[in-house]
């Protein structure tokens, strides 16, 4: 009678890149949130992540590269819930009618300098969105992006217009 055969448990690779690993992707978290408990959740998030992905039947090559990608997508992951629970608290704090000025306040040959001034997927997201008209959905389909991802890029893009409207002020540059 033959013994069955033990398969180790694939994720046994991470062990041997643990020790080297972990500052890297700690560092790396923790230079991009800047709170030290917050870097350390995302760290420990991102190990069992990794652990996770290793022990799929399509496992990906273990590297410390491959877990800086992990770490970069339990940060985002942790932004996009952020940015949810404070879009739900304006909701419940601010009255209905709130008026945001930048809807219809902006002089035009600024707002068109500035948008040319942005980089092409911010000046490309913002045109589709707001010049356009078109719905999130269709400019993440335009971009080829997931709706998650689009209305991230919307919010940063919007950000960065916002910033250099009201830097360049008065200024033609």
């Amino acid at each position: 009678m033959t013994e069955p055969r033990v398969r180790p448990d694939p994720a046994f690779a991470l062990l041997g890149l643990y020790e080297s690993a972990l500052p890297e992707v700690y560092g790396y978290l923790l230079a991009r949130c800047g709170e030290r408990v917050l870097a350390e959740e995302l760290t420990s998030e991102t190990f069992l992540g990794a652990v996770a992905a290793c022990r799929r039947s399509q496992a990906p090559p273990v590297s410390t590269a491959w877990l800086i990608g992990v770490a970069r997508h339990k940060l985002a992951d942790h932004w996009r819930r952020k940015a949810r629970e404070e879009r739900g608290l304006r909701l419940v704090h601010e009255p209905e009618t709130a008026h945001d000025p930048w809807d219809t306040e902006l002089d035009a040959l600024r707002a068109r300098q500035v948008l040319e001034s942005l980089g092409a997927h911010h000046r490309a997201v913002l045109t589709l969105r707001y010049v356009d008209g078109l719905p999130v959905a269709e400019v993440a389909a335009c971009l080829e992006r997931t709706v998650t991802a689009t209305e991230a890029l919307l919010t940063r893009a919007k950000a960065a217009f916002r910033h250099r409207y009201e830097e360049k002020g008065g200024r033609d540059d």
